[in-house]
């Protein structure tokens, strides 16, 4: 089926991913909009599985200050190459990480970090595992999964920190 050039820069511009896949996925799903950002997806959490191994030695350290001033978070977000961590789509990743981890209070990255005697929830406990702050029906995974779709690199929390004054 074809599809047309303007279905095709519509979810380019909803999902950041290249001319080529929007269109493929588009014509997999037969021009439903809906049905091809789940290809896209399904797609970025394949290439996200894949990049996993890859090393990431490039990055940042975000900060985040609550505008109370007593609450604020640091993360460091890793990627596989400097290039990526200078664009601004990474810079605002790593920001919304930092406002996660300062508004939800995680203790561990990743549910493979819990202890084995661990009866806490990992939504509650791991970073990658909670819902989104800006969008409940995605986990922080889904987000990063996206944006290794977007950039084609693995990236990763290496790890964060937060602080409150005044408990």
């Amino acid at each position: 089926m074809a599809v047309s050039v303007q279905a095709v820069k519509e979810l380019r511009e909803l999902t950041g991913v290249g001319m080529l896949d929007c269109k493929n996925a588009l014509e997999e799903a037969q021009g439903d909009l809906e049905k091809a950002k789940q290809i896209l997806r399904r797609r970025g959490i394949a290439v996200a599985e894949k990049r996993a191994g890859r090393e990431t030695a490039q990055g940042l350290v975000e900060a985040y200050i609550h505008p109370d001033g007593r609450l604020g978070a640091l993360v460091e977000l890793n990627c596989e190459t400097d290039f990526v961590a200078r664009t601004d789509e990474f810079k605002a990743l790593a920001h919304d990480l930092a406002m996660q981890v300062a508004a939800t209070e995680p203790q561990y990255v990743s549910p493979e970090e819990l202890p084995p005697d661990s009866d806490g929830d990992p939504r509650d406990l791991c970073l990658l595992a909670q819902p989104f702050i800006k969008d409940a029906n995605r986990s922080v995974q889904d987000l990063i999964n996206d944006a290794i779709a977007k950039t084609g690199e693995n990236i990763r929390v290496r790890r964060f920190q937060r602080f409150q004054l005044g408990r």
